[in-house]
């Protein structure tokens, strides 16, 4: 056989095949045999396991021990056991009264439900009296076997492999009854192979080193040490560091991206107000986009508490006459009940109406990371609740143009777009608006959200001197061009192999 290089070894391996034979020991006697103590000797047997040097294996050992009713029970006898000699006492025949009265106490009445199981005793009513009667069964019951079994567990004498079919039974019963608690511990035995053996002849114990001093290094000492070598090609196990769940880290980043661009977080609300979500966003109360197909409404409490008085009356001539711009508005009635109601928030440009009341600084510019609900068909572009990256630039001198760069911008430097392409829509809330698409080789053309600039009715009714470019896109889509997944529910996937090495283009 060839002769392998042993110089890769470590000290406790070759000590670890000097002790080891053709047989398979235990840890215990290799630990005796190489002068290593247990965990070393395990390491050290692994390791050669996996060098082809020797052989590891397991074996599983069950340990049986006693538990504090099975040691009463070892002392004593079963309950069983117990309340048989209680009734011959009493000439084969006791009222439960009497048994509760006797030594077994509150146990009598368990003891009563085993023995009637096991046909021990017969129970007959005598007027009043519940009378437990002994079937003559008992004298030929195994006792004795059941004593036996607890007396050998408690005295570590006890062999499993040793017991006829009615003893296995019996341990059954009284592991059941939890008299006997069963352990299982893991075994390990290892033995040198051929290879192995021939080659722990020629291993030699030499004063390897790993490290050594910037001391040994200057004076030249290094030179004369033997030093431990390594196998550096070996494969090793692959370790999954921890790390943040990718869609969480793509929205840590969307955050810092923003913050850096000089964006300011606007908060945002779980639950929300119709008069955000809606009516301050020029909204009509009778637009098909607030029935119950199309949005969430809160069962309990369905309303709440709508703002000064200044800013409400500004919203409802804003609705019904256009206010103090040059709208005639929606020519209805404007409803206050309506605009109270509360609902879980539809978009996340509710938190840019709130930030307009705010007396934002102008220029400005704030983005928001919304929570929004809306009854929508799941599939693999649309959820029912879902993210919405919210924003609004103010600034006197902003036009259109400037909102279309700004989109773009986004679905490149975001999603990672190939192409981007927009097309004409329409927002109660904003003149002109428009539909951001942007494409990639894996997912084709989508649609990632919509935008516009916020009409005058809003901005002059509000009290904001400022022209306002307005956007809300599904952050979850652009999270899907990013991470390379066509599913969108596949961003709050449990896949640990997705979970490990998805990652971000831009995050090293």
């Amino acid at each position: 056989m060839p002769k392998v290089d042993l110089s890769s070894l470590t000290e406790i391996e070759k000590k670890a095949l000097k002790g080891l034979t053709l047989n398979f020991q235990s840890m215990q006697e290799l630990s005796k045999s190489s002068n290593l103590d247990k965990d070393s000797c395990y390491r050290a047997a692994s390791w050669l396991n996996d060098k082809g040097f020797a052989e590891l294996k397991k074996e599983t050992i069950k340990q049986f021990n006693l538990t504090k009713e099975g040691d009463e029970a070892e002392k004593n006898g079963l309950i069983e056991e117990l309340l048989v000699k209680e009734i011959a006492k009493q000439k084969g025949k006791a009222n439960f009264s009497s048994l509760m009265k006797s030594s077994l106490k509150q146990s009598a009445i368990i003891a009563v439900g085993i023995a009637k199981k096991k046909s021990l005793i017969v129970i007959s009513k005598q007027g009043n009296e519940a009378i437990a009667e002994l079937t003559g069964f008992e004298k030929e019951f195994s006792f004795k076997d059941y004593a036996k079994i607890l007396k050998e567990i408690k005295e570590n004498k006890f062999d499993e492999t040793k017991l006829n079919e009615n003893q296995k039974n019996i341990l059954k019963e009284l592991i059941e009854r939890k008299l006997v608690l069963v352990q299982e511990k893991n075994n390990w035995q290892v033995k040198a192979n051929k290879q192995g053996i021939e080659n722990k002849k020629e291993i030699k114990f030499e004063n390897e080193i790993i490290i050594f001093s910037s001391k040994e290094l200057k004076s030249g000492e290094w030179k004369q040490k033997k030093f431990r070598t390594f196998n550096l090609q070996d494969p090793v196990p692959e370790i999954f560091a921890g790390k943040r769940q990718p869609y969480l880290q793509f929205l840590k980043e969307i955050r810092r991206k923003l913050i850096e661009l000089g964006f300011q977080e606007m908060p945002s609300n779980l639950i929300e107000l119709e008069f955000y979500n809606f009516d301050v966003l020029f909204q009509p109360q009778n637009h098909p986009a607030r029935a119950w197909t199309d949005t969430y409404q809160l069962k309990q409490p369905t309303q709440g508490d709508l703002p000064g008085k200044k800013i409400v009356d500004n919203v409802k001539a804003m609705h019904e006459n256009g206010g103090v711009s040059e709208s005639r508005g929606w020519n209805y009635k404007w409803d206050e009940k309506i605009a109270a109601k509360l609902m879980p928030a539809a978009h996340g440009t509710a938190a840019s109406a709130r930030q307009i009341l705010n007396n934002p600084a102008v220029p400005g510019k704030y983005f928001a990371l919304s929570r929004v609900y809306r009854p929508d068909v799941l599939d693999a572009t649309h959820l029912s609740e879902f993210n919405q990256m919210e924003g609004i630039v103010l600034d006197k001198e902003l036009n259109f143009k400037n909102l279309l760069g700004l989109l773009k911008e986004f679905a490149i430097e975001f999603a990672g777009a190939e192409k981007v392409k927009f097309v004409p829509d329409y927002y109660p809330f904003t003149e002109p608006s428009v539909q951001l698409n942007a494409y990639s080789k894996e997912l084709g053309w989508i649609e990632l959200g919509g935008a516009g600039m916020f009409r005058p009715e809003m901005t002059q009714n509000l009290g904001l001197n400022s022209e306002v470019i307005a956007w809300g896109v599904g952050i979850d889509r652009i999270a899907m061009m990013a991470l390379g997944i066509k599913d969108i529910r596949y961003l709050f996937s449990q896949d640990l192999n997705w979970l490990r090495k998805s990652k971000l283009p831009w995050v090293k």
